[in-house]
């Protein structure tokens, strides 16, 4: 007995001793110097999880971004690349490597990745809500009621069908909960209906469909099958949460109360305050941005007490805010990146860490698998189709409008996620859904492209205004206008009359001269008499009044449109802006103050704002120019080094870019082109960047005080227009001379008569080298033979070209003859002397508002220009020879390069 109370007093004294000194090993301070100490961090630790979630994130955004570069060729949004990643990343593949999941992706740090992932669903669905604009289904609200329902019945209807099979096949997997077949069927049913409005959205921006019937049919259709499959997804949400019909019911009312409340009590205060803030003119202010949040936050909260997900409360207070003064899209741009780029690759990588295509290991499985894809096709293209159709829209259109309904995409995976957390879906048939939505997505843009291409959207828009019949053709002549006066007038008429400007806001000032130069001769106005001061006077029958005289010219003003470009990017709000395209031209500064200096001017004007990839503006100005019938585009010439210090000209091109846009709009031109290099043109010059000098009382940069700029007394401008042959040169010498009709303006047109080279049986075509600059002077250029060129075509050109200078100068009308000078120079170095006549001509008189040097491109025939021995190759590929030397050369006068397209090819 003594023995057996001696070893328990010895085993307690043991339990005591360590038990005594595990406090002091708990207590030890945790090393301070991480790996340095041996520390792994990769390891998992619950008191510090942000060191793992970092290598996570890393990992996940790193992986997706390098994904998303090979499938965005392919034109395939980014959430197929977020998604593919989490499959790879996941147990298909990446997690059969030994140690890789426990290292990476321990199931003990699943809950922290999971709740940001979380958060960030909450957000991106409030921008999906804020994304949806109701103003575009109540608009069109017949089309959209039609094609919606018809898009959303019959694929639940199927959804139900193979639901059943569903059900009874893999209703025992592990991971599921016991649950009707009715709260299954309507959960497949919702899954199989639903459209990715986020997603068609960028599809339908990126193949310029938003303007199209077809764009407005499916944008509307989407809005409305967005709103009503949330609402579906809610109640299932709500049936499976609550055992009995009659709670499922109760929190259908609370929600639908919630919805009540958010419309009714919550708005009117929200707007109030937004008034009040001015974040509806000026966009939100940080409280607002706080408030909105918090509203947010609050209603996804009080979703999620009541049995619904969170993410239906986010969504609706998306649908709260106003899309006035812009300011839904001004409030996605403070949060969009963090949420794309961070947020949203964490949830969808979750996707496909949940996704194990291994379990896809069975022939009824695969079965499966294809009929869930061949549902979800047939149900929203044959439904969209047919409701199109009766829509009275062509079958081609139709059939386009239900593959783009067929697009699933993100929310069908957010769907989906659903469905696993509450247990519906196991892994397997959560598994098939994501194959289903991965296939649906990837196939929508090929499918969209193959059924409504470029030339069949131009012909069913010329059929449908009755250009041409069903064949292809023409029932009228082109521009529009029958009538015989026109088509005389555009046969004997050489004048611009139509004129499209690339707007950008640096260019602005610039433009607002040269316009006004071409739109003549502002009418003379009488002086004005206050209508009280006036008696009325009868006037007779047939004479006009004087008073009306004053407002109507003889001729028909210049016409201009004016088109500011912006990039469309990967950007929600970037889509929101083109989705909302007319509102947002209603807004924008630059195209306001185009509009209200033209009018002001003796200029008709419209203006516009287009959203297009930065690889597409040059296709857009080449159709503008063509929907409008212009005579002549004129795009600024942005110098890129003036550029890099001015914060506000958001919409200037890089220099590569810049190049390559104008050389393909000139090589695409369906009109006369033209290129405005500005150099103080209007009196504008560049402003200097302010340096620190040395004063008595100077203490800072901000002491220093600019002097107000004077007006421009001396409103008179020269035009130098070298001429040297060509077609470019002929178009650009008959717009010097209606320039010239303002009555500011002076030109001086020197005509240099190249010598033709003879002694062969076939002529030379003759490289004429740039001058070259050294010390202020040109040095003369040389020629050289590059090829042979059949001597009598080179001598009818020059003929013809003579004939036009000597017929122009010999016909000029008298208010012409005084201030336009003819001048015949014989030269075999033709551009070292044009750059020396140039010096000459402009900059002469620094007072005035600017001079302007007019070169043709130089489509020669007797001048070609090589580009070795250049200064700026790329500039001289792009506006020539000619131009490049006068800009290089430093010539003291703004240059416009004139390239002949469309009519001006006959001249």
């Amino acid at each position: 007995m003594s023995s057996i109370l001696a070893s328990v007093v010895t085993t307690t004294r043991t339990v005591t001793a360590s038990a005594s000194s595990s406090p002091s090993a708990t207590l030890r301070a945790t090393p301070q110097g991480g790996i340095l100490e041996g520390a792994n961090p990769s390891q998992y630790d619950s008191k510090n999880p942000i060191i793992l979630f970092i290598i996570q994130a890393g990992i996940i955004i790193i992986f997706c971004r390098l994904l998303h570069y090979p499938l965005s060729r392919l034109r395939q949004p980014r959430v197929i690349a977020e998604v593919l990643g989490g499959i790879i990343l996941g147990p298909s593949v990446m997690m059969r490597i030994p140690g890789f999941r426990n290292a990476i992706f321990p199931t003990a740090a699943n809950p922290n990745l999971n709740l940001v992932a979380n958060l960030g669903l909450i957000l991106f669905l409030f921008l999906v809500g804020l994304e949806v604009n109701m103003r575009m289904f109540l608009s069109n609200w017949r089309v959209a009621l039609s094609v919606g329902l018809a898009g959303m019945i019959l694929p639940f209807g199927l959804g139900c069908a193979i639901a059943w099979g569903l059900y009874h096949e893999f209703r025992n997997d592990p991971g599921t909960v016991p649950i009707k077949l009715g709260v299954y069927m309507l959960f497949i049913g919702t899954a199989l209906s639903i459209t990715a409005f986020p997603v068609l959205c960028r599809i339908l921006t990126e193949l310029k469909l938003l303007s199209t019937s077809v764009g407005v049919t499916v944008l509307a259709a989407g809005v409305g099958n967005d709103v009503v499959g949330w609402i579906l997804l809610a109640l299932c949400v709500a049936l499976v949460n609550n055992g009995s019909g009659i709670a499922a019911l109760y929190v259908l009312l609370v929600c639908v109360g919630w919805v009540l409340f958010l419309v009714y009590a919550i708005r009117p205060g929200f707007m109030w305050l937004l008034r009040r803030t001015g974040s509806i003119q000026n966009g939100p202010t940080q409280a607002m941005v706080a408030l909105t949040l918090l509203l947010v936050l609050t209603s996804s909260w009080f979703t999620g007490i009541i049995g619904v997900h969170p993410i239906f409360g986010a969504f609706l207070v998306g649908l709260i805010c106003p899309h006035d003064g812009g300011f839904a899209i001004k409030l996605t741009e403070k949060l969009e990146d963090l949420v794309s780029v961070l947020f949203l690759p964490l949830y969808f990588a979750l996707s496909g860490l949940s996704t194990n295509l291994g379990l896809l290991n069975d022939g009824i499985t695969w079965a499966y698998v294809i009929g869930v894809i061949a549902v979800a096709f047939s149900g929203k293209i044959i439904g969209g189709t047919l409701a199109a159709r009766a829509n009275k829209l062509v079958w081609r259109e139709s059939l386009t409008i239900g593959v783009l309904m067929s697009c699933k995409g993100l929310v069908e995976l957010i769907v989906l996620n659903i469905g696993l957390q509450a247990k519906i879906l196991s892994t397997r048939t959560f598994t098939i859904f994501v194959v289903m939505a991965l296939v649906t997505t990837v196939s929508t843009t090929p499918l969209t492209l193959s059924l409504y291409p470029q030339w069949y959207q131009k012909k069913l828009d010329a059929w449908k205004r009755g250009e041409i019949d069903w064949d292809g053709n023409r029932l009228m002549p082109e521009g529009g206008d029958s009538s015989p006066e026109r088509s005389i007038e555009k046969m004997k008429s050489t004048q611009v009359r139509r004129l499209l400007v690339y707007l950008r806001l640096d260019s602005l000032p610039s433009l607002f001269t040269f316009i006004t130069l071409l739109g003549g001769d502002r009418s003379a106005v009488t002086t004005k008499v206050h209508k009280s001061k006036t008696e009325l006077k009868t006037v007779p029958e047939g004479v006009a009044s004087s008073t009306d005289s004053i407002a109507i010219g003889s001729n028909r003003p210049l016409e201009v449109h004016g088109v500011r470009i912006l990039e469309l990017t990967e950007r929600t709000s970037s889509v929101m802006k083109s989705s909302e395209v007319d509102e947002y031209t209603y807004r924008d500064p630059v195209v306001n103050a185009f509009r209200t200096f033209a009018q002001l001017n003796n200029v008709a004007v419209s203006g516009g704002v287009s959203i297009v990839p930065e690889d597409s503006y040059a296709e857009t100005i080449t159709s503008l120019a063509s929907d409008h019938f212009s005579d002549l585009v004129l795009i600024p010439w942005t110098d890129p080094i003036s550029t890099t210090e001015m914060d506000s000209t958001i919409d200037s091109l890089s220099s590569g870019t810049q190049d390559a846009f104008i050389q393909k709009t000139l090589e695409t031109a369906s009109c006369n082109t033209a290129v405005f290099v500005n150099r103080g043109f209007g009196g504008s010059i560049p402003i200097e960047s302010r340096s620190l000098s040395r004063t008595l009382s100077g203490i800072s940069l901000r002491s220093r005080r600019e002097a107000p700029t004077p007006p421009v007394a001396d409103r008179s401008h020269h035009v130098y227009f070298p001429f040297f042959g060509g077609v470019d040169d002929r178009v650009a010498l008959r717009f010097v001379l209606q320039l010239a009709q303002n009555s500011n303006i002076t030109v001086t047109v020197i005509h240099f008569n190249t010598p033709i080279q003879s002694g062969f049986s076939k002529g030379a075509d003759v490289i004429t080298e740039p001058a070259r600059v050294v010390g202020g002077h040109a040095s003369a250029g040389h020629l050289t033979i590059n090829e042979r060129v059949d001597t009598e075509t080179l001598y009818a050109d020059a003929g013809q070209d003579a004939t036009l200078v000597h017929t122009l100068r010999d016909t000029l009308p008298p208010t012409l003859a005084n201030r336009v000078v003819f001048v015949d120079v014989a030269t075999a170095t033709p551009i070292p002397d044009c750059l020396r006549h140039a010096r000459q001509e402009v900059g002469q008189s620094p007072r005035n508002a600017g001079d302007l040097i007019i070169v043709g491109r130089g489509r020669h025939s007797r001048i070609s220009e090589s580009l070795e021995h250049s200064s700026n190759a790329e500039m001289k590929k792009t506006l020539g020879a000619v131009a490049e030397t006068l800009i290089s050369g430093g010539v003291r006068a703004s240059v416009l390069v004139i390239q002949a397209g469309g009519r001006g090819l006959d001249a």
